[in-house]
């Protein structure tokens, strides 16, 4: 509703600039824009979110025209920094198809004006006029779209008026020099460069992955593979567009990272029911599958939302009459242990809504967690918080630096048990969409306020420790339609729905439409897909074939269906299943298939 309103409130605003004529141009005016037909591509102008790219069809007037795609919460802005001449009257016009698409000037130093179309089309002439401040030397031209709307295209740009002399219009400034590179870790490297004069901002270019906007000299690049090699260049940039790129840099990644080494290079993760009872049936530790690497306990529980005092138990006899004693169940665990698998505790679930809001909870967290850890001998944690669990506070709206009390906490927390079990403790995590994907076009309540605060709320945890992540195994079940790197829709149950979700969190994406907030890219090895194992298991089950047309997409680049895929990644890690009870329940044909896809023997 709120965006709806801000539409109408902007289309009342802009239409007394709609479809204005301005006075014509005296005979000593000049176009004072450059590039206003876009033949030489985006010389002169800066999209946001790379949201421009020029189009030979369809066009007004030459060979080349721009289209634009607004995407989440950019509309698609394409500008232009237009030297003026002070207390002078110019016309800004253009030729547009699409609806609400918009032409303005900011920056006039009197009163800025902006024009635009409502309906689709033909093209359409926009113009209005404006009068530059007494000390007005330069404005901003600029075109965009509405959100939510679909690409627009805009050609022959002009700002008509008086020529203000000088040394003429804007360049871009001149390449970057001196570009070194350095391994930070295992996920990172850093780069820094000599500062160009004249340069506003920069971008990192990495051997065909999407630009990296920066605003200083330097840059930490992240979420990179261990022991691999990177080339990175640079261009810099001001309101007349970007340089020539950089002479290229190479560096690679230091070996190791993501803790909890000894996983297959394909690893199949599923959860156990271990303290309560559906109507999956009970498993006992030692009747586990082979098939399984990474068996989570369902679940470790808090004693009250916000005590951080984390609870486990096995099942009651009561309601699971072959439940193993506490003894058997440690010599389980330690029988797979010696067959190489991990068992982890699993804090939250549906019901175990867990939030830290304070230090002494995070403190409780801390000791509680370790306390399970050590009676059962386990290998480390997975993060299951679900509901209301995580959410973030209004004005928190940098996932790079958090200051949600109950996020802060978590994040400390983690480290703090990472810190006391050392190099070899494994964290996984498996939040669902809504706290992840959905950060693409929402984050937190939002700038306006009123959406929801739980809006991709996972990821500043994601971010703080994607140096100790294991593996991230996003539920891409139980889930609304989510909008993927293509700005469409994907809904559960088909392996569309796993190539998309799976392709955001390989590829990276401006969070909430921010791409000078980009959440960089995980590792394959740090990411599996989540999916139920049967139709009993909730809803989005997906079909083994389907499973298979995902792998070969994300793997192989093949079965890809409509989606493009920005990568081919053979080293995913594997599959994650809701659950181990389900799968038995069912005859085993989640994990049966994952095995004969890796040609396993289990």
């Amino acid at each position: 509703m709120r965006r709806t309103r801000s539409l109408l409130t902007a289309v009342a605003l802009a239409a007394a600039g709609f479809l204005a004529a301005g006075p014509p141009a005296a005979a000593a005016d000049a176009d004072l824009v450059r590039n206003g037909g876009f033949e030489a591509g985006l010389d002169g102008w800066s999209c946001s979110g790379g949201s421009g790219a020029t189009v030979t069809a369809p066009v007004h007037g030459g060979s080349s025209a721009l289209k634009a795609t607004p995407a989440g919460q950019d509309n698609a802005r394409c500008s232009q920094s237009v030297t003026v001449k002070p207390d002078s009257t110019y016309t800004l016009g253009a030729w547009v198809q699409g609806a609400y698409v918009y032409l303005g000037a900011s920056g006039t130093g009197t009163t800025d004006v902006s024009a635009w179309t409502q309906s689709p089309g033909a093209f359409k002439q926009l113009t209005t006029t404006f009068r530059t401040g007494p000390s007005t030397t330069s404005v901003t031209v600029y075109t965009h779209g509405w959100y939510g709307q679909p690409a627009h295209v805009t050609d022959d740009v002009t700002l008509v008026g008086p020529d203000p002399g000088g040394p003429g219009q804007p360049r871009p400034p001149a390449a970057p020099t001196g570009l070194t590179a350095s391994a930070a870790s295992s996920s990172s490297v850093l780069l820094s460069w000599t500062a160009v004069p004249g340069a506003t901002s920069y971008t990192v270019h990495r051997d065909g992955a999407a630009p990296l906007p920066v605003t200083a000299a330097s840059a930490t690049v992240t979420g990179l593979a261990a022991s691999t090699a990177y080339t990175f260049r640079v261009g810099a940039v001001n309101a007349a567009g970007e340089s020539p790129l950089s002479a290229p840099v190479s560096a690679t990644t230091t070996g190791g990272g993501g803790g909890g080494g000894g996983l297959p290079a394909h690893a199949l993760v599923g959860y156990l029911h271990t303290s309560f009872a559906n109507g999956s049936g009970y498993v006992r530790m030692a009747d586990v599958p082979a098939s399984w690497d990474v068996i989570n306990l369902a679940f470790g529980e808090p004693t009250s939302v916000t005590s951080g005092d984390i609870r486990f138990r096995l099942c009651p006899v009561a309601e699971c009459p072959n439940v193993e004693s506490p003894a058997e169940f440690k010599a389980a665990v330690k029988a797979k242990q010696a067959a190489g698998k991990k068992v982890l505790i699993s804090i939250g679930g549906q019901n175990g809504q867990v939030q830290l809001p304070t230090t002494a909870a995070r403190d409780t967290f801390v000791s509680s967690v370790g306390r399970i850890i050590d009676e059962y001998g386990l290998d480390g944690l997975d993060i299951d918080f679900e509901g209301h669990s995580l959410s973030l506070a209004t004005g928190d709206t940098d996932f790079r630096a958090p200051t949600t009390p109950g996020i802060v906490n978590l994040i400390s927390a983690v480290k703090s048990l990472k810190a006391r079990y050392g190099p070899g403790f494994v964290l996984t995590m498996a939040p669902e969409t809504f706290f992840v994907q959905l950060g693409y076009q929402f984050y937190g309540s939002g700038p306006w306020g009123g959406q929801d605060p739980r809006a991709g709320a996972y990821l500043p945890v994601i971010h703080a420790l994607r140096d100790d992540l294991t593996l991230l195994h996003v539920q891409d079940y139980n889930s609304g339609p989510i909008m993927g790197l293509d700005n469409q829709y994907h809904s559960m149950g088909g392996a569309d729905f796993h190539i998309a979700m799976t392709d955001m969190l390989l590829t990276g994406f401006p969070v909430a439409g921010n791409t000078a907030r980009a959440f960089p890219a995980l590792r394959p090895e740090q990411v599996a897909i989540g999916l139920p194992a049967t139709t009993n298991a909730g809803n989005g089950h997906t079909s083994p074939a389907e499973v298979t047309k995902a792998l070969n997409c994300l793997t192989k680049k093949t079965d890809c269906g409509t989606y493009q895929t920005h990568g081919t990644w053979p080293g995913l890690r594997g599959l994650m299943t809701w659950s181990i009870n389900w799968d038995q329940f069912g005859g085993r044909e989640f994990s049966r298939n994952f095995d004969a896809y890796y040609g396993r023997t289990a």
